[in-house]
């Protein structure tokens, strides 16, 4: 990051200067929020160390126990760290109609990607949302949370490739499904069944690589995505503490009113890649 400063600093086109600076501005705030979060996991682990002491955790770090609370009381909580350090892009997948040249969105990840943001950014993250082309093989290139199924994107079977415990498999009748890859069990959307409910099944998997972490989201419908997103959202700081920094998948089942969940369920417990 300092000799990204200093070439920055010494770059002559104003045009590549300007838009490398908002880039960094981006990147160094959320490196300060990542700091802030450390220091308050910091002192909550010092205190078990110290007896439960704040007073002794104040004089250990050199600070007032009063700047201690103000740290506690406004620092980003630990479950921060499950979407990493940010910047992030929170990517849906766009569709194409041949008649526009342009490409739509479907209101359920319209309405994914706007509740994903307005949860990360709760966090203090930089979220930018990216509508990916079905017809491109794009790839994040820091932190993000994808939101596409397998056969929507390139992106969405890469990621989902990489998973030893569930996958996605379509059958006959085109029928998809979530598959168990250790006990071979099959979950298939209520929606696809002779008489249809408002209920759909959903994946959901975080990927830890070397200072990059991807979610993945992919619902068997885009109804079903809705559902994982609420789930994640709702029990972010559970699945932190069990899972660190681990990579780890899960499904979860939902009904819907409209595009609202009335209620989720999980049909597979998160379980760790090896």
């Amino acid at each position: 990051m300092d000799d990204e400063f200093e070439r920055l600093r010494r770059e002559p086109d104003p045009v590549r200067r300007g838009r490398r600076a908002t880039e960094l501005l981006a990147t160094y705030q959320q490196r300060s929020v990542e700091l802030a979060r450390l220091r308050r996991a910091a002192i909550e682990e010092a205190r078990d160390q110290l007896g439960g002491s704040y007073t002794e955790v104040a004089k250990a770090f050199g600070l007032t126990k009063g700047r201690i609370t103000q740290i506690r009381n406004s620092a980003p909580p630990a479950h921060r760290a499950f979407f990493g350090v940010g910047p992030l892009d929170v990517a849906v997948v766009g569709r194409r109609i041949l008649e526009r040249e342009d490409m739509v969105i479907a209101a359920e990840d319209d309405a994914v990607g706007s509740h994903l943001i307005d949860e990360v950014e709760q966090l203090a993250f930089t979220a930018d949302r990216r509508v990916i082309d079905p017809r491109e093989e794009w790839e994040p290139s820091g932190d993000a949370v994808v939101v596409c199924g397998p056969a929507s994107a390139h992106i969405g079977n890469a990621l989902m490739s990489e998973d030893q415990v569930l996958g996605m498999t379509i059958a006959d009748g085109g029928r998809w499904y979530i598959v168990n890859k250790t006990t071979g069990e099959r979950f298939s959307s209520p929606m696809d069944d002779p008489e249809p409910r408002r209920a759909c099944v959903a994946y959901l998997a975080r990927h830890v690589r070397d200072g990059q972490v991807i979610t993945h989201i992919a619902g068997i419908h885009a109804l079903g995505s809705i559902g994982a997103a609420h789930y994640l959202t709702e029990h972010l700081a559970e699945l932190y503490a069990a899972h660190p920094e681990e990579s780890f998948s899960m499904a979860v089942a939902a009904e819907f009113d409209g595009l609202a969940p009335k209620s989720i369920d999980v049909l597979v417990p998160p379980r760790a890649w090896a």
